[in-house]
């Protein structure tokens, strides 16, 4: 009989597994009902954000899929409900877990990149509103991205407008073991960053906005092709936002902001297959 060769979906079901399967315990509680894992509710939250789909789409398109079902051990499909109860349930510290060990997928090599995008928190048209003057607050997004492979680190979700150096900080404090040099624009000159990166092992190669002729000057001797490396991020960003959607789907912000962090998840190992 022949085999046939695993496809890319099938080996990212497979990554998503393997990870859920180190996160976290097969069930939430001893309680549990014990019809789905929580391995399984994990790779089918990221199976939905990687098709960019729903629920109900992303189930109805598993009836034809038995390879991918009998990679997850899912005998039954569950219902739209039951998956979007699971996502509720499942919280923050997982996802970030998750996509902590995602990391360890891809060959880092320790030249970050720091820089923030928008997410829109509406489905509303870019043409509606603006022929009705609408305003649509967005997410701020800050990622963390390894320029050798794109891997996204960290990231950071807020709905402030929060500045970018009062930002940089807790990211740079929780990924020490990742970070050697630190690439940021002109929005992370701050001297706080710059000392905090070198107390932490982090070389920091952020741009100072020139006031005067010797920031001039500084910024003519950074290391040109090392800070070039600082475009990866808005790669990172263009390519969330084109494959994964623009906007967010969920309604309250608590969900946004884990919407956000498995789409980091799900990018990751994506590029690992």
């Amino acid at each position: 009989m022949e085999v046939l060769p695993k496809s890319r979906l099938l080996q990212f079901v497979e990554q998503a597994y393997h990870l859920a399967r180190r996160a976290v315990a097969r069930y939430s509680s001893k309680f549990s009902k014990r019809r789905y894992t929580l391995h399984q509710h994990i790779v089918l939250v990221c199976l939905k954000v990687r098709k960019n789909t729903t629920y109900r789409m992303l189930l109805d398109e598993l009836i034809e899929m038995p390879r991918i079902r009998r990679a997850i051990d899912l005998e039954e499909l569950p219902s739209p409900s039951t998956l979007c109860k699971a996502f509720n349930r499942l919280d923050m510290a997982v996802w970030r877990v998750l996509l902590n060990l995602s990391v360890s997928l891809l060959p880092t090599n320790g030249v970050v990149g720091i820089d923030a995008s928008g997410f829109d928190r509406s489905h509303a048209s870019k043409h509606y509103t603006k022929r009705t003057k609408l305003t649509i607050q967005q997410l701020k997004v800050t990622l963390l991205v390894d320029t050798r492979v794109n891997a996204i680190l960290d990231v950071h979700v807020t709905t402030t407008r929060k500045h970018d150096s009062k930002i940089a900080p807790s990211l740079i404090k929780r990924n020490t073991d990742y970070v050697a040099v630190l690439l940021g624009d002109k929005g992370y000159d701050d001297q706080n960053i710059r000392t905090l990166a070198r107390e932490t092992g982090v070389r920091p190669l952020i741009k100072h906005r020139e006031f005067s002729s010797l920031h001039k000057a500084w910024n003519a001797r950074l290391d040109a092709d090392l800070y070039g490396q600082r475009s990866q991020n808005e790669t990172v960003n263009s390519r969330l936002k084109r494959k994964y959607g623009a906007f967010v789907r969920s309604r309250y912000w608590w969900k946004q902001f884990r919407e956000l962090v498995v789409g980091c998840l799900t990018h990751n190992i994506d590029k690992a297959v």
